[in-house]
């Protein structure tokens, strides 16, 4: 199979089976590539995510009189920034290679290879988007609109750090499922306006139904363990609707957010989509008598 890119012959969107052959060979280019490029890349899609995080945030701050949904939506549409600067600008974020799985499972990419893109691409995109959420701490943003953007993040990694062990795996499969489908419809695409209106839809529906992003939440849960480090804040803040910060722990984070939530999103886009996909496109088949 040629490893030569795809040039699009029309305006009209890549159908399945051509997708899912330049995923293939999307997973194979980015398993390539030297490891320092894909850290760099990474961490940039790290900041990325957290911008769109951050944009989430602020818009749903303050939103208690308007009906919960309404607030979903509104903070999905915001988020739809971070992958639409990964997409557009180009950066590597961990949950959209998932879909490597397509280039492992038709054996163009190694499994170490595979393992490796991962843990670089994971780790790249923790340290981005905990970078942002230190220069967001220190520039006091969640101190605006009297303090209700910082209690919006209290209460986002407030949430996200008492969720159970299951229910975070479950919620971090229909994240990246939407997630990868995001981006297998961007493979599809031909022109930036094309990329960004199959982003929006998706990655609106996963933030307005309360699913679990791994970036993401590294830079949901850090900004809020931030936020909560400030005493004079919190102490400041209306005692009646400060939600509990008992289990907001550095601990917790971890193990109880970012392990199940990451084993989810490797569940939801590398098999769900990249597998699915793989299987009805891509997997040998006999020749027909």
């Amino acid at each position: 199979m040629s490893d030569a890119p795809f040039t699009p012959t029309g305006l009209d969107a890549l159908p399945p089976a051509q997708v899912a052959r330049k995923a293939e060979t999307v997973g194979l280019t980015k398993a390539g590539m030297p490891t320092f490029d894909v850290f760099v890349l990474s961490v940039l899609a790290g900041a990325f995510i957290a911008l769109g995080a951050i944009f989430a945030t602020t818009v749903a701050a303050g939103g208690a009189e308007l009906p919960y949904g309404v607030v979903r939506l509104l903070a999905g549409l915001a988020f739809t920034l971070g992958l639409i600067l990964v997409v557009v600008a180009g950066a590597e974020l961990f949950t959209g290679n998932n879909l490597i799985v397509m280039a492992w499972a038709s054996r163009r990419v190694a499994t170490a290879a595979l393992l490796g893109n991962w843990v670089v691409v994971w780790i790249g995109n923790f340290v981005g988007a905990f970078a942002t959420a230190l220069i967001v701490y220190v520039s006091e943003q969640y101190t605006f609109g009297g303090g209700a953007v910082g209690q919006t993040a209290l209460g986002i990694a407030a949430t996200k750090t008492s969720l159970g062990f299951v229910q975070a795996i479950a919620l971090g499969i229909l994240c990246n499922a939407l997630v990868c489908l995001a981006v297998w419809l961007t493979f599809g695409a031909h022109t930036t306006t094309d990329k960004i209106l199959a982003i929006i839809p998706p990655i609106a529906a996963f933030v307005a139904a309360g699913f679990e992003h791994s970036v993401a939440n590294m830079y949901f849960i850090s900004i809020g363990l931030l936020v909560k480090s400030d005493d004079d804040f919190v102490a400041g803040l209306d005692p009646d609707t400060v939600p509990d910060l008992s289990d907001l722990t550095w601990a917790s984070f971890f193990r109880d957010n970012l392990l199940p939530v990451t084993i989810g999103n490797v569940i939801g886009g590398g098999l769900m989509v990249g597998a699915v996909y793989w299987l009805v496109y891509l997997r040998p088949k006999r020749a027909e008598p």
